[in-house]
């Protein structure tokens, strides 16, 4: 089964694709889409999605995993923003008939290293250490979107 992760983000958004074969977990590819137009919302939207849309084409995935959003009180209109984000991912998914499971960060977090408020880097250490990476994934969004 080749699993597509997916860290949602304007600016970026990380991927990772992951080929799991019974108990082992082997990298296919992993990297990020870059939202490259400043300041217009529906631009960097178009920017995710058809980046997206191009990796999914490309390495042909059976399922994605998407973080689920965070929504922070002091925060709202972040929540706001990256529910766009999500809703391009969840459309890019959806044209191409792969089903999406949705992820809480701290449910990840906690599996991966036993704490749910792990940090970036101890994320990083841990997605190098499971899938015998020489270095920690880099930027951490991708390191999020392997979790």
């Amino acid at each position: 089964m080749r699993i597509l992760g997916i860290d949602p983000g304007l600016n970026i958004t990380g991927y990772g694709v992951l080929e799991a074969d019974g108990g082992r977990l082997q990298l296919c590819e992993a990297g990020v889409v870059r939202g490259k137009s400043r300041g217009s919302l529906t631009k960097r939207l178009l920017e995710i999605h058809v980046g997206l849309a191009e990796v999914i084409a490309g390495l042909k995935p059976d399922v994605m995993a998407l973080e689920e959003l965070y929504s922070h009180y002091a925060r709202p209109r972040t929540a706001i923003l990256m529910g766009h984000a999500r809703g391009v991912i969840c459309l890019a998914a959806a044209q191409a008939g792969i089903p999406v499971k949705h992820y809480s960060a701290t449910q990840i977090k906690r599996i991966l290293t036993g704490s749910g408020r792990a940090s970036k880097s101890q994320v990083q250490r841990a997605i190098q250490r499971e899938l015998a990476l020489s270095a920690v994934p880099d930027p951490p969004d991708v390191a999020d979107a392997l979790a």
